[in-house]
């Protein structure tokens, strides 16, 4: 039975982390004010016509009515600031002015939708729901001089309607919407972690071909120009007709690495370690290292190989391959830079760990040639590779002008972040996300269309209308019950009933006319006075000391009390 539609909804917005309250923008609150006033007055109008066309017009006077319906249009606007406030406010204004009944409804169902605690909801609806009872006994026992019992149950009667029933109703209406909430998010998560899972896929394998490109095209190229710089030299004295050929093959390796580096560059940085792809059972042994050494020899390069400890045939085959690829680099960045430097390679293989190391002295002279491929890439990657495994990477300068590239690798590493999809041994992790790569986010859920809006609209306010017609027929139901017992054990204070009422007005107060009280009246009530055009004799029971009934009788002229008039008739015997 929603009835939050009656009134403009507020945003689904947890103000307290745990939703306890709502608020709209200030821009948007001065927007709604009016439209809300306006609603809210009109739900108030109808149904104070309502029970005064029932015969439960309330007890009130006319500028009583008019003060405690602008305080309740004040709090219907104060609940976007201080909603739980609002609410028990009004329900107290409930316990004095019956004909807030719907729009109290309205504020209970909207304010137990919102609080997300369950605690705090709760407290508030039991609070809520205590304080018509506790307006009421004041309004009626101590202000009027009522019955207390029917104080309770005009309170009781009041709380059911206008803040326990739709309390209840909103209470679950907000379970309902903070599960469709987590719901959506979680749909959307899913989404993202696959477009992610699907997204680091595609930059591990580009990873891969980069690395794969780099460490081996990169070092065969690297040995080329090398090999076609001193080819170059050697041919300027011995033949130099065919200098200008050795300096096209020189060029042309170099422009082969020029175009290499541009397509890394489009692959996209180096990622984790590359697969099992290119790995043979051999790479990352002695003899493995030792023909990366004897190609580096046979290019010219003086280069010295020390291996002590076991051989890693056993070791894993990333922590072989990264073996590989340390010795690789440094070799690599020797022919690049010092071509003519002494080098000394060394792994050192303890129990748990292994050292690979790649050592050169300072060169005898500058390079012949670049090599025009110094992207930088391959001590990144050859960094990240290393602290995968949850080893230790050393490259810096050494005095007297060498350079060292050194790591410090263990050869059973633990589980840890490994690779993502599409790397050797590796697991989902984080990733980079490329710039082209759009993930989802909340607002790129699909959107209900206009159509749809229109429609849940209209159905939530056809909701909201028969909803509040079934609190109404509630509300009159269990007014008609009370109507059976009076507020007054006695006569009514002068400050209740007063000249100028209309009969039901007076029979809320004084009850429905009793024939029985009619008819012992019947002959010896006073003269009725001139113009009145009808009277009721309510029940009594009060007597004198002279044993007579005491009626009182109450004389209406054109449907207001003109006269109120006491008299005494015997009883039967």
């Amino acid at each position: 039975m929603p009835l939050a539609p009656v009134l403009p909804a507020d945003p689904q917005v947890p103000s307290d982390g745990g939703g306890a309250g709502l608020r709209r923008a200030p821009a948007s609150l001065v927007l709604l004010a009016p439209v809300e006033a306006l609603v809210g007055g009109v739900l108030l109008l109808v149904t104070y016509w309502v029970l005064a066309s029932a015969g439960y017009a309330g007890l009130l006077r006319s500028w009583q009515l008019l003060l405690l319906g602008g305080l309740a249009l004040l709090l219907l606007l104060a609940r976007h600031r201080f909603p739980q406030a609002a609410m028990m406010a009004l329900a107290a204004l409930l316990g004095v002015m019956p004909s807030l009944s719907m729009l109290c409804a309205a504020v209970s169902y909207s304010t137990a939708r919102r609080v997300g605690s369950p605690r705090r909801r709760d407290l508030v609806l039991l609070a809520s729901a205590v304080l018509p009872v506790l307006a009421s006994l004041l309004r009626l026992v101590l202000w009027q001089g009522g019955r207390w019992q029917y104080a309770v149950e005009l309170g009781g009667v009041l709380a059911a309607v206008g803040v326990v029933i739709p309390g209840l109703v909103g209470s679950a209406a907000g379970q309902q919407d903070r599960l469709v909430r987590a719901l959506r998010e979680r749909t959307v998560a899913a989404e993202r972690a696959k477009q992610l899972v699907e997204s680091e896929s595609r930059t591990e394998e580009r990873s891969r071909i980069a690395a794969e490109m780099h460490d081996l095209v990169g070092h065969r190229l690297s040995l080329i120009a090398l090999h076609a710089g001193g080819l170059e030299m050697a041919l300027a004295e011995q033949a130099p007709d065919l200098v200008d050929e050795a300096a096209q093959v020189r060029l042309a390796g170099r422009d082969a690495m020029d175009e290499l580096r541009q397509a890394l560059g489009v692959l996209g940085p180096l990622g984790r370690d590359t697969g099992t792809d290119a790995l043979t059972d051999a790479t990352g042994t002695r003899a493995d290292l030792l023909a990366l050494v004897e190609e580096s020899r046979a290019a010219g390069v003086r280069v010295a190989f020390s291996w002590e400890g076991d051989d890693l045939t056993t070791s894993q085959p990333r922590v072989r391959r990264a073996v590989n690829r340390v010795i690789r680099e440094g070799l690599t960045n020797v022919h690049r830079y010092a071509s003519g430097a002494a080098v000394t390679v060394t792994v050192r293989h303890e129990s748990g760990r292994v050292w690979a190391e790649v050592r050169n002295g300072a060169p005898p002279y500058p390079p012949a040639a670049t090599t025009g491929l110094g992207t930088g890439r391959g001590l990144a990657g050859l960094r990240e590779r290393v602290a995968l495994l949850g080893g230790e990477l050393t490259v810096g300068p050494q005095p007297g002008g060498g350079f060292l590239v050194r790591a410090a690798l263990p050869t059973d590493p633990d589980a840890g972040p490994g690779p993502g999809p599409g790397s050797e041994g590796g697991s989902e992790g984080e990733g980079t996300v490329p710039a082209w790569e759009p993930l989802l986010s909340p607002e790129a859920v699909e959107r209900p269309s206009t159509d749809e809006v229109v429609r849940s609209r209209l159905a939530g306010a056809v909701a909201a209308v028969l909803g509040l017609a079934g609190l109404g027929a509630v509300l009159l139901v269990g007014l008609s019950l009370l109507q059976q017992a009076r507020p007054f054990s006695g006569e009514p204070p002068q400050s209740v009933v007063h000249l100028g009422m209309t009969p039901s007005q007076l029979q809320q107060i004084v009850g429905p006319d009793s024939p029985a009280v009619r008819s012992a009246a019947y002959g010896r009530e006073p003269a009725r006075p001139s113009g009145a055009t009808e009277c009721i004799f309510p029940d009594t029971s009060t007597t004198n000391e002279n044993n007579q009934l005491i009626i009182t009788r109450y004389c209406f002229n054109d449907g207001e009390l003109t006269n109120i008039s006491n008299f005494a008739t015997p009883l039967a015997p």
